[in-house]
């Protein structure tokens, strides 16, 4: 039985310093780019190549790949090459003062547009009043009112004429004329009326009556005249107003001929100026009795510009990058203020938010923000469908009653959204949302590792130099940049790849910087590293180490030398999150007659998981496999893992529990310095697992505890040979031949190796050498199953 171990060399991987030709990162170029992220790069430059709608970008992979900081800095590097968008503002809608009108300008041109209205406004205040001020204003006044005057004069003195014909005197009254009739020369009253005789009262009925019918008439033909003079007043204001206004209103033409849509606002401003001349002619005094109710810091208002989206200081496309996208800071809102304990609100109140900021460029998003923020994940689905922003309050959507407020014009956006998240979030996004599909057609998917190369080792020196130089760091000397490319290959758990969480390396930089301070140096090398990692390590391994001082005392039982019936040492790993490592446990095993096949106890206990579950299962399966051919498989057992209290999951042990069921049936004892790990299926193919290095490590830690004697060792798949990362004290004993690692590709290899008996091979008759493990499995079940038999026919005699 030939037992290979591992050579020191297959435990871990090493970076030659030599092959990097520098001295120090200081002569390092920077690096541009990304490293090993081709597959999300390319993805992300077609995205952004596309223009057409839908094709938003969505960047996936796990945490700390530098997924946000690359899209920022590829995409800001795509929109510097593009056109700078349009401003846009609100103005006043002179038609319907409830809807505002949102006017584009060429970019820069809002503001100068703001402050054009502005003084044109300061203009208006000082102009108008100037131009009603003078002497020609006055004379052509006072000549329409001398002409009405006239007229009504002329009106009166011939009503006079017509009554006194009649034998009536006319006089003027509040409500208009009064006619008094007069008798001998005499003006009566109506006593005196009422006294005359019937014939001459009714004369004088008639006759006032039909003066009646006259005065009527002529109050019509002075309410004309006055009328027609008030027109005139009106005209001859709009006259002078337009002599004051028009010059300006022209002058601003001239500077916006090119866009239609401010030529059409400059003539309604002009026209509603015209039309409510009299704000700006009234003095202070005049404008309201009491202060807090003056129009005179109110006047000119409504031709003020809301500039919501400027981009004068942009250059190329805009690029936005929204940190709490809420439904108000992505879309816009109007917002209200309080006057005289009153809510009101304005266009001046219309407030833009990042979608349209970004309008013409780019919007960077963390997906997991704009879920969790209420509305504004509809909301940006809704922009990106329909290509224009509406801005509306989110409470008005689930108002009860109908409320008053502004309804802006909508905007056209056009803008491409970067959304980043996790792998999770996409799938969530991509089975449970249609729209997502249709808005997010770019996958970018960042890879949590990349292959080993000599170019790749470089470009992490070049990443290590761009880093230490933007943070002020010491620079690397060959060595410690070698030490770090190794850790990245144990975080990446494969001794051909290289991690590409780069947060994590970060860390590692800064932190080994720190110590490399502590210690006095200015140039941090491989011990500097080192001392970082290990400290990062021993901040967070407390419940490893309160693990190993109860191994210590005696409260975890765990046999780490000398041979045991049903009884394998096996290793799991435990994650804290910020730290992983290794336990060994005792697995045992117990067979019995009966026919319940195998009782996992942790599944009985509802401690185990799914993955646990299956791996048991197929424990069966493979022992009906190589034993039950010819007989029924005859078997009680039970397994579990001791002093495990927290619960199991994976199926990593399933080759220890098979071994253990195998020492238990064959009553062969097993080594008990020696671990195992490793997942098995139903032909006895040994399948790896998760977590090797750590729990190789995690076992030495204990044999080391508990004393080495230079046969401990650990069984692993083979095909995890390449995942091994070894910490370089473990290295050290494997080269020292005081700790010894298996790689095994078969149940048969494991069994031999902790029982030291053959495990035996079935010949044609289906029988295995009785002195073999299989053989004496065989034997044991076939023993089970005649005393079942016996036990069957007895019962079935009685």
């Amino acid at each position: 039985m030939s037992q290979r171990t591992l050579k020191p060399e297959e435990c871990y991987f090493y970076c030659d310093p030599t092959q990097f030709e520098f001295e120090t990162t200081e002569t390092v170029p920077p690096l541009e780019g990304i490293i090993g992220q081709e597959r999300a790069v390319r993805a992300m430059e077609f995205g952004l190549m596309v223009k057409k709608h839908g094709y938003n970008i969505f960047i996936t992979g796990p945490i700390g790949t530098g997924k946000s900081s690359y899209a920022q800095t590829i995409v800001k590097e795509v929109a510097k090459t593009e056109a700078v968008p349009d401003d846009w503002c609100y103005v006043f809608n002179f038609e319907d003062p409830s809807q505002p009108l949102a006017l584009r300008l060429p970019s820069g041109k809002g503001a100068h547009f703001v402050k054009d209205m502005q003084r044109l406004v300061e203009s208006l205040k000082s102009e108008i009043p100037k131009a009603f001020d003078a002497d020609d204003y006055e004379r052509q006044k006072a000549e329409i009112y001398r002409n009405y005057q006239e007229v009504r004069a002329q009106l009166f003195e011939e009503l006079a004429n017509l009554a006194e014909e009649q034998g009536f005197v006319l006089k003027r009254s509040s409500s208009g004329f009064v006619t008094v009739p007069i008798v001998d020369g005499e003006e009566i009253s109506s006593e005196d009326i009422a006294k005359l005789p019937e014939d001459l009262k009714e004369e004088l009925e008639k006759k006032t009556s039909e003066l009646q019918f006259s005065s009527l008439h002529v109050m019509r033909r002075i309410q004309a005249a006055e009328r027609a003079m008030k027109e005139q007043i009106k005209e001859l204001e709009k006259r002078i107003g337009l002599f004051a206004v028009g010059y300006l209103i022209d002058e601003l033409k001239e500077k916006y001929q090119e866009q239609t849509e401010i030529i059409a606002y400059l003539e309604a401003v002009q026209k509603d100026i015209l039309e409510n001349i009299d704000d700006f002619r009234q003095t202070e005094e005049e404008s309201a009795p009491f202060p807090w109710l003056r129009r005179k810091e109110t006047v000119g208002e409504k031709y003020r510009v809301n500039l919501i989206v400027d981009n004068k200081d942009t250059i190329g496309a805009p690029v936005v990058v929204d940190t709490n996208p809420t439904y108000y800071n992505l879309i816009g809102r109007v917002e209200y203020e309080n006057k005289l304990g009153t809510m009101t609100t304005d266009y001046a109140l219309i407030k833009a938010g990042s979608l349209l900021k970004a309008n013409g460029g780019y919007l960077i998003l963390q997906a997991r923000d704009v879920l969790a923020n209420a509305g504004a994940w509809e909301g940006l689905k809704r922009v990106l469908k329909t290509g224009e922003a509406c801005l509306e309050n989110l409470g008005e959507q689930f108002s009860l009653l109908a409320m008053s407020s502004l309804r802006p014009q909508a905007i056209p956006v056009q803008v491409k959204v970067i959304l980043v998240g996790s792998p999770y979030l996409y799938q969530l996004l991509y089975h449970y949302d249609d729209d997502f599909r249709k808005l997010f057609k770019i996958k970018a998917d960042f890879d949590a590792e990349m292959a080993v190369s000599r170019e790749r080792m470089s470009q992490m020196a070049s990443f290590v130099a761009s880093h230490t130089k933007r943070a002020g760091l010491f620079p690397f000397d060959r060595t410690g940049v070698a030490r770090l490319v190794e850790h990245s290959a144990r975080l990446a758990g494969h001794q051909e790849k290289l991690s590409t969480h780069f947060n994590e390396i970060v860390e590692i930089i800064a932190e080994a910087d720190a110590w490399t301070r502590l210690m006095g140096d200015e140039l941090v090398r491989a011990e500097h590293v080192a001392r970082a990692i290990e400290e990062k390590v021993y901040r967070s391994n407390t419940y490893e180490q309160k693990l190993q001082q109860l191994l210590a005392e005696g409260t975890i039982l765990l046999d780490l030398t000398g041979e045991k019936v049903g009884q394998v040492n096996g290793l799991s790993v435990i994650d804290s999150g910020d730290y992983a490592f290794g336990r060994p446990t005792r697995i045992t095993a117990v067979t019995y007659l009966g026919r319940e096949g195998i009782i996992n106890i942790e599944r009985e206990t509802k401690l185990s998981g799914r993955l646990h579950d299956k791996g048991l299962l197929t424990l069966t399966g493979y022992l009906a496999a190589k034993f039950a051919q010819k007989v029924p498989l005859s078997l009680s057992a039970s397994i579990t893992f001791e002093q495990m209290y927290g619960g199991v999951d994976g199926d990593s042990a399933s080759s220890t529990e098979l071994y253990a069921l195998l020492s238990s049936l064959s009553g062969l004892p097993v080594r008990q310095d020696i671990a195992v790990t490793g997942s098995v299926n139903q032909h006895g193919e040994i399948q790896p697992i998760g977590g090797v290095t750590e729990k190789v490590e995690g076992f030495f830690k204990a044999c080391k505890l508990m004393g080495l004697t230079g046969k401990q060792g650990v069984i692993i798949p083979v095909q995890n040979i390449v995942n091994l990362n070894l910490h370089a004290e473990v290295v050290t004993a494997v080269r020292e031949g005081k700790f010894h690692i298996y790689p095994i590709s078969t149940i048969e290899e494991g069994i031999e190796i902790l029982t030291g008996v053959p495990a035996g091979s079935m010949d044609e008759n289906g029988s295995y050498p009785p002195e073999t493990v299989y053989g004496r499995v065989a034997a044991k079940l076939a023993e089970y199953n005649d005393l079942l038999q016996q036990a069957k026919t007895e019962n079935d005699e009685e």
